[in-house]
Parts: C-alpha cells; sequence; structure tokens
C-alpha cells in the first residue's frame, strides 16, 4: 500500500497524541524545526498540523487520516469519515466544553441577556450557530487567543474551551452554559475510507489507539489463593469481565488474573491481602482490546 498521509494536531493535543501512539506501539519523534515527525513504521507518513486546520486538509485529500476535534470539523464545516471517536484530551482522558462565559460579576445570566451584545471567540460559526438556536441577534468576533482577557472591555461575553474550568475560575470569569461538547475524532478522507488498504490501515490504527485508551487508567492484578479461599478473593474483585482462574502446580492452589480500576487498587490490595490472597502483584497496561 501507499504511504497512509497522517496528520498529527500540532499544538494542546500535540504531547497527549505522542503518549497515546506510544502506549499504542508507535514511537513518533517531533523535531522542533520540522513539521514531519519520524515514527517507527514504514507504512505512515506523519505532518504537523494545527486541530483547527485538521479537517480541511482531510476533507481535500492532502491528508488521509488525521486526529482533530469534532468541535474543528463542525466549525470548518469539512465533508470528513469519522472513523471514531477517541476520548482524550490535553490534561486528562475527557471530552472538553466549549462554554458561554462571563466575568464573574456580569449581569448576564443566560444566552437571552447576551441580545445585542458582543461575543468574542475562536469558534465563530458554533457560536452563531448556537445564538440562531436560541433566537439570540449577538455581534461574533473571532479571538486570535488570550480569550479570556477580552472581556469586559473588548467583549461582552467570550466562547471558550476548557477540560476543567480551571482557567476560566483563574481569569475570574464565571460559565453561563455549554455551547459544544466535543471529543478527540480520527478522522479520513472519504478516497482514503473507500481503498480497501487505506481502510484496512486505519482501522488497525484506531483499534490499537482505542485499546490504549481503554488501558489508560486500569491495571492488571496476579495473585495466587488457596481453592478454599477462592469465593472470598472473587467477591473483592470487580472484574472487567470475569478474572482468569488457572492452575497450579500444587492441586491446593490457583492463580487469578484481572484487570481493575487503578484508582481502587490501593483499597482492593489489602482487602485481597485479608482474603488470604498471596504473591500479590500490580503491573502496568499499555492496552487492552475488547
Amino acid at each position: 500500500m501507499n504511504e497512509l498521509r497522517l496528520g498529527i494536531p500540532k499544538g494542546s493535543l500535540q504531547e497527549a497524541t505522542l503518549q497515546l501512539f506510544a502506549r499504542a506501539g508507535w514511537r513518533i519523534a517531533v523535531n522542533s524545526r520540522s513539521y514531519f515527525p519520524t515514527i517507527d513504521d514504514p507504512e505512515i507518513k506523519c505532518l504537523l498540523v494545527r486541530a483547527q486546520e485538521m479537517a480541511r486538509y482531510v476533507e481535500t485529500g492532502a491528508l488521509d487520516a488525521g486526529i482533530t476535534g469534532r468541535d474543528w470539523v463542525l466549525e470548518t464545516g469539512a465533508d470528513v469519515v469519522e472513523v471514531a471517536e477517541l476520548i482524550y484530551a490535553k490534561q486528562r482522558m475527557t471530552r472538553v466544553r466549549w462554554v458561554l462565559a462571563v466575568p464573574e460579576e456580569s449581569p448576564i445570566q443566560s444566552v437571552r441577556d447576551l441580545q445585542g451584545k458582543v461575543v468574542a471567540t475562536e469558534v465563530v460559526r458554533l457560536t452563531q450557530d448556537y445564538l440562531a438556536r436560541h433566537g439570540i441577534s449577538a455581534r461574533v468576533e473571532f479571538s486570535w487567543g488570550a480569550t479570556e482577557v477580552k472581556v469586559p472591555q473588548l467583549a461582552d461575553a467570550i466562547v471558550e474551551v476548557t477540560e476543567t474550568g480551571a482557567s476560566l475560575r483563574a481569569h475570574h470569569l464565571r460559565i453561563v452554559d455549554t455551547v459544544l461538547e466535543s471529543a478527540t475524532l480520527f478522522i479520513a478522507s472519504r478516497a482514503a475510507w473507500q481503498d480497501p488498504q487505506t481502510r484496512e490501515k486505519i482501522s488497525n490504527i484506531v483499534l490499537l489507539l482505542q485499546g490504549a485508551i481503554d488501558a489508560y487508567a486500569k491495571v492488571g492484578l496476579m495473585l495466587n489463593v488457596r481453592r478454599e479461599h477462592l469465593l472470598a478473593v472473587l467477591a473483592v474483585l470487580p472484574a472487567l469481565k470475569n478474572p482468569t482462574i488457572s492452575e497450579l502446580s500444587d492441586p491446593e492452589w490457583v492463580a487469578v488474573n484481572t484487570i481493575v480500576d487503578e484508582e481502587v487498587v490501593r483499597q482492593i490490595i489489602p482487602r485481597l491481602k485479608a482474603a488470604q490472597a498471596q504473591g500479590i502483584v500490580e503491573y502496568p497496561l499499555n492496552k487492552i482490546v475488547l
């Protein structure tokens, strides 16, 4: 097959994307002086592209596939194939929100209070569509950056993206409403998706990326237990499906292998020990493919 021309998002999603690919099995190296990262897969050629522009380049066929946000697909109106939703963002494995925000002391309490006002944002089309749905006429101005500092002197409100709301709070802004909830997407051009070999390559990449995401907050647990205590141990384990139970050389003992949420391991291990489990091993996971 020809090289898959893959767009890697430059900017806020870049580092999280490189880490995700590493967990999925690909090593991508970025040179600060080049927009062409190297990847340890001869069937892929990478290009760094800002997420805001990704969908447009995929639509035109300049790229076969890329990673961007659903927000930017909607904002550009690009005609692309949404292959899969990948739930990760800059800081966490989560969706992001575009929110309507105003200064804490602003009298604006809802979208209805924006009639005749000025709204600054990077997503002009999305904001205009949002206002139109509510029957509100307001002037929407494109913001080139630092949108949080434009209220109240330069605009009455802003529409800005947030994961946790921390930046908005730091700028003494109050969220009025959610304009759009967005997630990271793996997108492809229609021509690339129609080619069987390219489609198979894209599907395999997505499979492993999703597996890496599914494994992100989970760990594996292995332990040994006497058969007489097995039911007590199983009662402690919140398994992904069912724990794997294996015979040991000593017929009185079995090995138990399972996957659990990392955040609950610190509560589970003492309980497993109390249930007579032994040889408890916690190990990291790179991928879970269901």
